[in-house]
């Protein structure tokens, strides 16, 4: 079974998505964290996820933080992130497609999120 971690300080995208996502397929587990704090304490605690779905517009600490965190560690270096967001403008959709694994914009279909999900997991 795949884990996957989704970082989203909306509850409504964390249960749409642990739902749609368990639903779409019966090889993931999702893990909710409602922050990037609560993100780093679950990897802290050994919950290393195969993905994480990040979204960038978060309080406290924005998803962009956290990429670069994650970067900072060797054992959650090589854990592919996807973008999850609203934010379509040209630098951050720019960036974000150039440093993590997918970029996908809100509203999204959850088949279609669940195919891309595949692919990604496929290649490693």
């Amino acid at each position: 079974m795949k884990k996957i971690m989704i970082v989203d300080d909306e509850p409504d995208i964390l249960f749409s998505i642990k739902y749609g996502l368990e639903n779409f397929s019966e090889k993931y587990k999702v893990i909710g964290a409602e922050s990037g704090h609560k993100c780093f304490e679950l990897l802290k605690n050994g919950q290393i996820p195969d993905l994480i779905l990040l979204d960038i517009m978060m309080p406290e600490m924005d998803g962009w933080n956290v990429f670069a965190k994650l970067k900072e560690k060797p054992k959650w270096r090589e854990i592919p992130v996807v973008f999850l967001t609203v934010q379509t403008d040209p630098y951050s959709k720019g960036f974000g497609k150039m440093a993590s694994t997918d970029y996908i914009e809100k509203p999204f279909d959850i088949k279609n999120l669940g195919t891309r999900i595949d692919k990604i997991l496929k290649k490693q």
